[in-house]
């Protein structure tokens, strides 16, 4: 009721009314109606309620409730440090309607300037949310990263002379797990008692040695012998309709045995397939006919597009941002504060984007070679439009436009707020296409080929945001977007300069999707970037 926003007398009253029967030492289903009624706090109104559950086993306004309050916002309850109000505010004015949802929140910097809230009180609920996400079931690839390094050190001290890797979806470098394999050649009994003594819960399988530590994420343990190593660990790191296609091949031979990694292809007469491209099965015919182009490198991304600073949600200030990408040697930095529909996180009116490019100014001249560009996230509003007049969106080298209101759309009107979008002149970039979180939220729906279509017509760029819970626009739609010359661009939308590093994982699944480093923009020397600012200043005439 307090998270619905009900009457503060009503509200009490049941409270008083819980507390009041929570003391007693008489159980209440063994009272008659007159004596439950009696009770000081309980009446005859609230009475009925406890005699209705007390029947029923069940409350029909608490039924009620439940239905016009989404499943996330009632798992919300579960989090330390958030009552109904902080609930309330979060639901109704952030219009975040899940745990992850709240988390991506936290990491932006979206409730501090929310009353009740505050930046002590925001790093409390971030630190409960991501304890809470910790035991549950999917892990973002990114969160798997620290223990996968762990155990690497781990059994290679332990079994120094056998046979480790790890392998599956981890190895195939996909968003996220649902566990973690890995092949070796460890004695089983070896394996076991070491798992049992760092207290894993240890079962068995017909195939495979299963474990779960405290945060109950899985490992399985594949044990195999040094002739079958490669091709186990081979079978797990592809996906199922890659395997399947390959063992149909009549050149295929299941008793085969290797001795390294690259003989599993030279036996097929098939050029090697990297792992993260061990999806499509189609790619196994493609490779015989024309070689895999190399594809993008961490080490090609040359500037960061798209990041934000205390001009808007960023913790850090632009210069800051720009020191912290010249250390990293990166070429440039793309500066996209939020606009000022973005109410929320402090999104730029005006008179500060003129401000702010003051301040830019400066920097560019202390600051050279290295360049610091004009840009904006500008949201993309109801009926399309972007939400600055032509006049201000003309003062900036790059528009990154986004949507981040109202989320919950059928695929028409999403598709008509981004396609007017994309034909905005004064668009240079889509930004995060679905708005999805992953493991959290969906995202609205998309006619993918459409959009592709429209920036392909428009010379707009699509992010590939790299941020490990987003990664969207979704690697498997990239190489439609290639196959019609549209630019990706890995942006990290970077609020600290810790967030630079989130390239990484947007580099990882391009890799997927056979990006390469001249199809990506932030791959961009400072010398194209300047010419692909200038192409789209033109493009606005």
């Amino acid at each position: 009721m307090d998270i619905h926003g009900e009457n503060e007398f009503k509200i009490k009253s049941y409270s008083n009314a819980a507390y009041t029967i929570d003391k007693l030492t008489e159980p209440i289903a063994e009272m008659s109606s007159s004596e439950l009624f009696a009770i000081r706090g309980i009446g005859e109104a609230i009475g009925q309620k406890v005699l209705q559950l007390i029947e029923n086993k069940e409350l029909s306004l608490l039924t009620s409730y439940i239905e016009k309050t989404p499943t996330g916002i009632i798992e919300l309850i579960k989090i330390k440090g958030l009552g109904p109000k902080k609930i309330r505010t979060i639901w109704k004015e952030l219009e975040i309607e899940s745990i992850g949802e709240l988390l991506y929140a936290c990491q932006e910097n979206r409730l501090i300037n929310y009353k009740g809230f505050g930046a002590k009180t925001q790093q409390n609920i971030q630190d409960s949310l991501e304890y809470y996400l910790q035991h549950q079931g999917s892990y973002l690839y990114q969160q798997v990263e620290s223990l996968v390094s762990t155990l690497q050190e781990a059994v290679q001290k332990y079994f120094p002379n056998d046979l480790h890797e790890v392998s599956g979806a981890y190895k195939r470098q996909m968003e996220s797990l649902e566990f973690l394999e890995i092949v070796t050649t460890t004695n089983e009994k070896k394996l076991t008692d070491w798992l049992i003594e760092k207290e894993f819960k240890v079962t068995k399988n017909e195939e495979f040695i299963s474990c779960q530590g405290a945060d109950n994420f899985e490992i399985r343990w594949w044990l195999t012998t040094q002739d079958s190593f490669h091709w186990t660990d081979f079978k797990l790191s592809c996906s199922p309709e890659f395997l399947e296609k390959w063992v149909e091949n009549p050149l295929f031979d299941k008793n085969f045995k290797n001795i390294y990694p690259q003989s599993i292809f030279e036996q097929m007469g098939i050029p090697f397939i990297p792992p993260a491209q061990r999806e499509d099965p189609a790619i196994i015919e493609q490779v015989k006919i024309k070689a895999l182009k190399a594809t993008i490198q961490i080490k090609d991304i040359k500037g960061i597009i798209h990041s934000h600073s205390t001009w808007s949600d960023g913790v850090h200030t632009i210069e800051q941002m720009a020191l912290a990408a010249i250390e990293k040697g990166f070429e440039y930095l793309v500066i996209s504060d939020h606009s000022k529909s973005a109410f929320y996180a402090n999104g730029l009116q005006v008179d500060r984007i003129r401000a702010q490019h003051k301040e830019i100014d400066a920097l560019n001249k202390k600051l050279a070679p290295f360049v610091i560009f004009k840009s904006i996230e500008s949201d993309i509003l109801n009926d399309g439009s972007l939400d600055y007049p032509d006049e201000v969106l003309e003062s900036f080298d790059i528009v990154i436009a986004s949507i981040h209101s109202n989320l919950k759309m059928t695929e028409e009107k999403a598709m008509m707020r981004l396609l007017n979008a994309i034909n905005n002149p004064y668009t240079s970039i889509l930004g995060h296409l679905t708005s999805r979180l992953l493991l959290s939220r969906k995202g609205y729906p998309v006619d993918h080929d459409a959009i592709i279509e429209a920036c392909a017509n428009n010379d707009v760029v699509i992010e590939l945001n790299a941020h490990p819970r987003r990664l969207d626009m979704d690697w498997r739609f990239i190489p439609a977007a290639l196959k019609k010359e549209v630019l990706i661009s890995i942006n990290p939308d970077a609020h600290a300069v810790e967030g630079f590093d989130d390239c990484k994982y947007g580099v990882l699944v391009a890799q997927k999707a056979g990006l390469t480093a001249a199809q990506n923009l932030s791959s961009f020397s400072l010398e194209e970037m300047m010419e692909f600012v200038a192409f789209q200043q033109a493009k606005r005439n």
